[in-house]
């Protein structure tokens, strides 16, 4: 990439813009100061993620930007703290807009909803099974957008994880039309606005009561 024009979203302001097109995300506040952090908190309810939000500071977790699971006030005041410390010695001249106090998802399936703009097709969509095991099992599926319902349900269908999905070991099965419904959003969302190069929703958490994009990022061309 490198293309001075190029504007990187933050991941607060992404998900703003997934919610104006359909797309359920989290519930979350973007504090400034540790006091604001632990109002915020407290509105959500425990427990909650505190994520540092910087368009400097990409990969979150390896600048130790991340903290999850706190359960109290004290506890969010202190993981604020320490969040802004840990992301001035990764990289001291990041500019900080915040810290996003964010609710913690207990179910669900972590997946992934991803674009990037292919040279020859033009703008192509992924999906898979998102968070470690993308990296890992490298376990997607691919399509040139705009796409239509039914590929979006072959998309899902594809990867080897749709058992999973389907349901194992008395689980229930994701919700196939919420899953479909935020692919065939990305997409129109992608091919109306020719100005997104990239876009990921990672993790996407899947369950049997709809999806919830819990991260991302996009990075906006001229």
């Amino acid at each position: 990439m490198g293309n001075e024009a190029e504007r990187k979203i933050i991941e607060f302001e992404a998900k703003k813009i997934l919610q104006k097109h359909g797309i359920p995300v989290t519930k979350e506040f973007l504090a400034k100061n540790a006091g604001q952090a632990r109002d915020f908190a407290e509105k959500i309810g425990y427990p909650v993620a505190l994520k540092i939000q910087s368009p400097d500071i990409l990969h979150k977790s390896d600048a130790g930007g991340v903290i999850l699971g706190l359960k109290t006030g004290e506890e969010v005041a202190k993981a604020y703290e320490k969040i802004l410390k840990n992301a001035k010695n990764y990289d001291r001249h990041a500019k900080i807009l915040g810290v996003l106090v964010q609710e913690m998802i207990e179910e669900g399936h972590q997946c992934i909803i991803g674009t990037k703009k292919d040279p020859q097709f033009g703008p192509v969509l992924m999906f898979g099974f998102g968070g470690i095991f993308v990296e890992v099992f490298k376990d997607v599926s691919f399509r040139i957008i705009p796409i239509e319902r039914k590929d979006a349900k072959e998309m899902i269908s594809e990867i080897k994880g749709y058992a999973i999905l389907k349901g194992v070991r008395g689980q229930k099965p994701v919700n196939f039309k919420s899953l479909e419904n935020a692919l065939l959003k990305v997409s129109g969302m992608v091919w109306r606005d020719k100005r997104i190069e990239e876009l990921d929703i990672n993790p996407l958490f899947v369950s049997s009561s709809g999806v919830k994009a819990a991260d991302a990022r996009i990075i906006m061309g001229k």
